[in-house]
Protein backbone atom coordinates (compact mmCIF):
# COMPACT_ATOMS: atom_id res chain seq x y z
CA UNK A 1 0.00 0.00 0.00
CA UNK A 2 0.98 3.38 -1.24
CA UNK A 3 2.08 6.12 1.30
CA UNK A 4 -0.92 9.30 1.02
CA UNK A 5 -0.54 11.70 -1.76
CA UNK A 6 -2.53 14.91 -2.75
CA UNK A 7 -4.96 14.37 -5.86
CA UNK A 8 -9.17 15.58 -6.60
CA UNK A 9 -11.43 12.48 -6.85
CA UNK A 10 -14.38 12.73 -9.45
CA UNK A 11 -16.96 10.84 -9.08
CA UNK A 12 -19.83 11.49 -12.17
CA UNK A 13 -23.08 9.16 -12.09
CA UNK A 14 -25.82 8.64 -15.19
CA UNK A 15 -29.00 10.31 -14.27
CA UNK A 16 -32.05 9.07 -15.59
CA UNK A 17 -31.39 5.34 -15.84
CA UNK A 18 -33.52 4.32 -13.76
CA UNK A 19 -36.69 6.00 -16.01
CA UNK A 20 -34.86 4.81 -18.85
CA UNK A 21 -34.83 1.08 -17.58
CA UNK A 22 -38.51 0.90 -16.89
CA UNK A 23 -39.63 2.96 -20.54
CA UNK A 24 -37.53 1.62 -23.10
CA UNK A 25 -36.46 -2.60 -21.66
CA UNK A 26 -33.42 -3.60 -19.87
CA UNK A 27 -31.09 -4.04 -23.77
CA UNK A 28 -31.75 -0.09 -24.95
CA UNK A 29 -31.26 1.19 -21.27
CA UNK A 30 -28.08 -0.96 -20.91
CA UNK A 31 -26.67 0.44 -24.29
CA UNK A 32 -27.58 3.54 -23.93
CA UNK A 33 -25.79 4.04 -20.17
CA UNK A 34 -23.07 2.06 -21.37
CA UNK A 35 -21.99 5.11 -24.68
CA UNK A 36 -22.94 7.63 -21.80
CA UNK A 37 -19.97 5.88 -19.45
CA UNK A 38 -17.66 5.38 -22.60
CA UNK A 39 -18.33 8.86 -23.60
CA UNK A 40 -17.47 9.91 -19.48
CA UNK A 41 -14.09 8.18 -19.75
CA UNK A 42 -13.19 9.26 -22.38
CA UNK A 43 -14.02 12.96 -21.74
CA UNK A 44 -11.71 12.26 -18.28
CA UNK A 45 -8.65 10.70 -20.25
CA UNK A 46 -8.57 14.00 -22.28
CA UNK A 47 -8.90 16.01 -19.38
CA UNK A 48 -5.53 14.69 -18.05
CA UNK A 49 -7.52 12.39 -15.36
CA UNK A 50 -7.67 8.60 -14.50
CA UNK A 51 -10.87 6.75 -14.70
CA UNK A 52 -10.47 4.25 -11.31
CA UNK A 53 -12.94 2.35 -11.78
CA UNK A 54 -16.89 1.89 -12.88
CA UNK A 55 -19.99 0.67 -10.90
CA UNK A 56 -22.87 0.42 -12.55
CA UNK A 57 -23.51 3.81 -14.02
CA UNK A 58 -21.26 5.98 -11.91
CA UNK A 59 -17.47 6.34 -12.66
CA UNK A 60 -15.05 7.05 -9.94
CA UNK A 61 -12.07 9.36 -11.50
CA UNK A 62 -8.78 11.11 -10.10
CA UNK A 63 -7.52 14.09 -11.25
CA UNK A 64 -3.66 16.05 -10.67
CA UNK A 65 -5.42 19.21 -9.90
CA UNK A 66 -8.90 20.73 -8.53
CA UNK A 67 -8.81 22.75 -12.01
CA UNK A 68 -8.29 19.86 -14.32
CA UNK A 69 -11.17 18.40 -12.44
CA UNK A 70 -14.03 21.72 -12.85
CA UNK A 71 -12.26 21.70 -16.35
CA UNK A 72 -13.18 17.85 -16.66
CA UNK A 73 -16.59 17.90 -14.96
CA UNK A 74 -17.48 21.08 -17.35
CA UNK A 75 -16.91 18.83 -20.39
CA UNK A 76 -18.80 15.98 -18.84
CA UNK A 77 -21.62 17.94 -18.90
CA UNK A 78 -20.93 19.62 -22.26
CA UNK A 79 -20.60 16.23 -23.56
CA UNK A 80 -23.92 14.44 -22.02
CA UNK A 81 -26.02 17.33 -23.10
CA UNK A 82 -25.70 16.97 -26.38
CA UNK A 83 -26.69 13.57 -26.66
CA UNK A 84 -30.06 12.84 -28.11
CA UNK A 85 -33.01 11.67 -26.46
CA UNK A 86 -33.41 7.51 -25.61
CA UNK A 87 -37.03 7.10 -26.59
CA UNK A 88 -39.20 9.80 -24.15
CA UNK A 89 -35.86 9.38 -21.88
CA UNK A 90 -33.03 12.76 -21.23
CA UNK A 91 -30.25 11.35 -19.37
CA UNK A 92 -28.07 14.15 -17.78
CA UNK A 93 -24.88 13.21 -15.21
CA UNK A 94 -24.97 14.18 -11.77
CA UNK A 95 -21.08 14.98 -10.47
CA UNK A 96 -19.61 15.74 -7.62
CA UNK A 97 -15.55 16.55 -6.89
CA UNK A 98 -13.22 17.05 -3.97
CA UNK A 99 -9.07 17.68 -3.54
CA UNK A 100 -7.33 15.90 -0.39
CA UNK A 101 -5.13 13.20 0.40
CA UNK A 102 -5.78 9.32 -0.99
CA UNK A 103 -4.58 6.17 0.07
CA UNK A 104 -3.93 3.97 -2.83
CA UNK A 105 -3.15 0.53 -3.35
CA UNK A 106 -3.09 -1.22 -6.60
CA UNK A 107 -4.96 1.05 -9.30
CA UNK A 108 -7.85 1.67 -6.54
CA UNK A 109 -8.51 4.29 -3.71
CA UNK A 110 -9.55 5.13 -0.37
CA UNK A 111 -9.76 7.69 2.15
CA UNK A 112 -12.01 10.60 3.60
CA UNK A 113 -11.27 12.35 0.04
CA UNK A 114 -13.17 9.72 -1.61
CA UNK A 115 -16.08 9.64 1.11
CA UNK A 116 -16.67 13.24 0.48
CA UNK A 117 -16.09 13.39 -3.19
CA UNK A 118 -18.91 10.44 -3.13
CA UNK A 119 -21.49 12.24 -0.68
CA UNK A 120 -20.91 15.39 -3.02
CA UNK A 121 -21.83 13.66 -6.25
CA UNK A 122 -25.46 12.58 -4.19
CA UNK A 123 -26.05 15.70 -3.24
CA UNK A 124 -26.11 16.99 -7.11
CA UNK A 125 -28.86 16.97 -8.97
CA UNK A 126 -29.03 16.29 -12.67
CA UNK A 127 -26.62 18.69 -14.80
CA UNK A 128 -25.33 19.99 -11.62
CA UNK A 129 -21.32 20.21 -10.44
CA UNK A 130 -20.94 20.32 -6.92
CA UNK A 131 -17.93 20.90 -4.80
CA UNK A 132 -16.41 21.96 -1.67
CA UNK A 133 -15.81 25.32 -0.16
CA UNK A 134 -11.99 23.50 0.12
CA UNK A 135 -11.60 22.77 -2.92
CA UNK A 136 -12.81 26.14 -4.05
CA UNK A 137 -10.22 27.56 -2.20
CA UNK A 138 -7.70 25.75 -4.49
CA UNK A 139 -9.60 26.22 -7.60
CA UNK A 140 -7.41 29.30 -10.38
CA UNK A 141 -9.40 32.27 -10.56
CA UNK A 142 -10.86 31.13 -13.89
CA UNK A 143 -12.75 28.23 -12.49
CA UNK A 144 -13.43 30.37 -8.60
CA UNK A 145 -15.01 33.07 -10.02
CA UNK A 146 -18.01 30.62 -12.01
CA UNK A 147 -18.72 28.73 -8.28
CA UNK A 148 -21.20 29.81 -6.09
CA UNK A 149 -21.76 29.28 -1.89
CA UNK A 150 -24.82 26.51 -1.55
CA UNK A 151 -25.28 25.22 1.98
CA UNK A 152 -23.62 23.06 4.41
CA UNK A 153 -24.07 18.99 4.76
CA UNK A 154 -22.73 16.37 7.28
CA UNK A 155 -20.45 13.78 5.99
CA UNK A 156 -20.12 10.80 8.29
CA UNK A 157 -16.83 10.54 9.83
CA UNK A 158 -16.37 14.43 9.90
CA UNK A 159 -16.59 16.65 12.84
CA UNK A 160 -17.71 19.42 11.18
CA UNK A 161 -19.80 20.19 8.51
CA UNK A 162 -18.63 20.41 5.00
CA UNK A 163 -19.47 23.58 2.97
CA UNK A 164 -20.85 22.59 -0.93
CA UNK A 165 -20.55 25.00 -3.42
CA UNK A 166 -21.80 24.53 -7.58
CA UNK A 167 -19.38 24.85 -10.12
CA UNK A 168 -22.06 27.00 -13.01
CA UNK A 169 -20.53 24.56 -15.74
CA UNK A 170 -22.38 26.76 -18.79
CA UNK A 171 -20.61 29.65 -17.95
CA UNK A 172 -17.13 28.28 -16.99
CA UNK A 173 -17.19 25.82 -20.04
CA UNK A 174 -17.45 29.02 -22.24
CA UNK A 175 -14.41 30.18 -20.91
CA UNK A 176 -12.34 26.92 -20.22
CA UNK A 177 -13.53 24.48 -22.12
CA UNK A 178 -12.44 24.15 -26.26
CA UNK A 179 -16.47 23.52 -27.24
CA UNK A 180 -17.07 25.81 -29.96
CA UNK A 181 -20.38 27.93 -28.85
CA UNK A 182 -21.79 31.04 -30.97
CA UNK A 183 -21.81 34.32 -28.28
CA UNK A 184 -25.55 35.14 -28.45
CA UNK A 185 -26.57 38.93 -28.15
CA UNK A 186 -27.66 39.61 -23.70
CA UNK A 187 -31.39 39.77 -23.80
CA UNK A 188 -33.22 42.46 -21.82
CA UNK A 189 -33.24 41.59 -18.08
CA UNK A 190 -36.64 39.77 -16.82
CA UNK A 191 -38.04 39.97 -13.37
CA UNK A 192 -39.26 37.49 -11.05
CA UNK A 193 -41.70 37.80 -9.08
CA UNK A 194 -42.61 35.94 -5.80
CA UNK A 195 -45.81 36.19 -3.65
CA UNK A 196 -45.95 34.48 -0.74
CA UNK A 197 -48.62 35.34 2.41
CA UNK A 198 -48.97 38.76 1.38
CA UNK A 199 -44.84 39.07 0.98
CA UNK A 200 -43.69 39.69 -2.88
CA UNK A 201 -40.16 39.38 -3.36
CA UNK A 202 -38.82 40.41 -6.94
CA UNK A 203 -35.01 39.07 -8.72
CA UNK A 204 -33.55 40.36 -11.71
CA UNK A 205 -29.82 40.16 -11.73
CA UNK A 206 -27.37 36.74 -12.61
CA UNK A 207 -25.78 35.09 -9.95
CA UNK A 208 -28.71 36.58 -7.62
CA UNK A 209 -28.79 32.93 -5.92
CA UNK A 210 -32.71 33.18 -3.51
CA UNK A 211 -32.89 30.05 -0.84
CA UNK A 212 -36.39 28.51 -0.29
CA UNK A 213 -36.66 26.74 2.63
CA UNK A 214 -37.47 25.69 6.15
CA UNK A 215 -34.46 27.90 7.58
CA UNK A 216 -34.62 30.87 9.21
CA UNK A 217 -31.59 32.08 7.38
CA UNK A 218 -33.05 31.50 3.78
CA UNK A 219 -34.56 34.22 1.16
CA UNK A 220 -37.67 33.38 1.99
CA UNK A 221 -38.94 31.06 4.63
CA UNK A 222 -41.35 27.98 4.23
CA UNK A 223 -43.10 27.32 7.76
CA UNK A 224 -43.60 23.49 6.62
CA UNK A 225 -42.60 20.23 8.02
CA UNK A 226 -42.85 18.55 4.74
CA UNK A 227 -40.16 21.08 4.14
CA UNK A 228 -36.25 21.08 3.93
CA UNK A 229 -34.30 23.23 5.64
CA UNK A 230 -32.75 24.28 2.91
CA UNK A 231 -35.33 23.03 -0.35
CA UNK A 232 -34.72 24.69 -3.42
CA UNK A 233 -32.77 27.48 -4.90
CA UNK A 234 -33.85 29.73 -7.95
CA UNK A 235 -31.22 31.63 -9.90
CA UNK A 236 -31.14 34.26 -13.39
CA UNK A 237 -29.15 31.98 -15.85
CA UNK A 238 -29.12 34.90 -18.94
CA UNK A 239 -32.82 35.15 -19.55
CA UNK A 240 -34.31 32.52 -17.78
CA UNK A 241 -35.15 31.74 -14.24
CA UNK A 242 -33.84 28.44 -12.97
CA UNK A 243 -35.40 26.16 -9.90
CA UNK A 244 -33.36 23.86 -8.14
CA UNK A 245 -34.38 21.01 -5.75
CA UNK A 246 -32.26 19.83 -3.12
CA UNK A 247 -35.05 18.72 -0.94
CA UNK A 248 -35.79 15.34 1.11
CA UNK A 249 -39.38 15.91 -0.46
CA UNK A 250 -39.20 17.33 -3.47
CA UNK A 251 -40.62 20.12 -5.05
CA UNK A 252 -43.71 20.35 -6.22
CA UNK A 253 -44.44 22.92 -9.75
CA UNK A 254 -47.21 23.78 -11.46
CA UNK A 255 -47.24 26.29 -14.60
CA UNK A 256 -50.58 28.21 -15.59
CA UNK A 257 -52.37 25.63 -17.84
CA UNK A 258 -50.40 22.50 -17.37
CA UNK A 259 -50.27 19.71 -15.01
CA UNK A 260 -48.00 19.53 -11.88
CA UNK A 261 -44.40 18.08 -11.82
CA UNK A 262 -42.54 16.75 -9.21
CA UNK A 263 -38.66 17.54 -9.04
CA UNK A 264 -36.45 15.26 -6.43
CA UNK A 265 -33.00 16.37 -7.21
CA UNK A 266 -33.46 18.15 -10.77
CA UNK A 267 -34.04 21.65 -12.04
CA UNK A 268 -36.67 23.10 -13.75
CA UNK A 269 -37.34 26.70 -16.26
CA UNK A 270 -39.54 28.39 -14.43
CA UNK A 271 -42.38 30.08 -17.32
CA UNK A 272 -44.04 33.07 -17.40
CA UNK A 273 -46.68 32.04 -14.52
CA UNK A 274 -47.13 29.25 -11.96
CA UNK A 275 -47.05 28.11 -8.09
CA UNK A 276 -44.39 25.98 -6.11
CA UNK A 277 -45.14 23.33 -3.30
CA UNK A 278 -42.71 22.00 -1.05
CA UNK A 279 -42.46 18.78 0.12
CA UNK A 280 -46.24 17.88 -0.96
CA UNK A 281 -48.39 18.52 -3.82
CA UNK A 282 -50.25 22.04 -4.43
CA UNK A 283 -53.65 20.85 -3.37
CA UNK A 284 -52.77 19.67 -0.11
CA UNK A 285 -50.38 22.75 0.70
CA UNK A 286 -50.71 25.64 3.00
CA UNK A 287 -47.14 27.14 2.37
CA UNK A 288 -47.34 28.03 -1.49
CA UNK A 289 -45.72 30.24 -3.80
CA UNK A 290 -46.67 31.84 -6.66
CA UNK A 291 -44.40 33.05 -9.42
CA UNK A 292 -44.74 35.13 -12.53
CA UNK A 293 -41.58 35.56 -15.08
CA UNK A 294 -41.94 39.02 -16.26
Amino acid sequence: MEQARQTTVLFADVSGSTKLYESEGDTAAMEAIARCVELLRKTVEASGGRVVKTIGDEVMTVFPTPDAAANAAASMQYAIDTLPMVGNTKLGVRIGFHSGPVIQSDNDIFGDTVNVAARLAEQAGRSQIITSRETVDRLGPVFRNFTRELYAIHVKGKAEEVDLCELIWRQAGDMTVSHPRRVKSEPEPGVLRLKHRGLEISRRRDNDLLTIGRDQDCGLVIADNMASRQHCTIERRHDKFVLADQSTNGTFVTTEGGTEILLQREEFTLDKHGWIAFGQPRAGAEEVVEYFCD
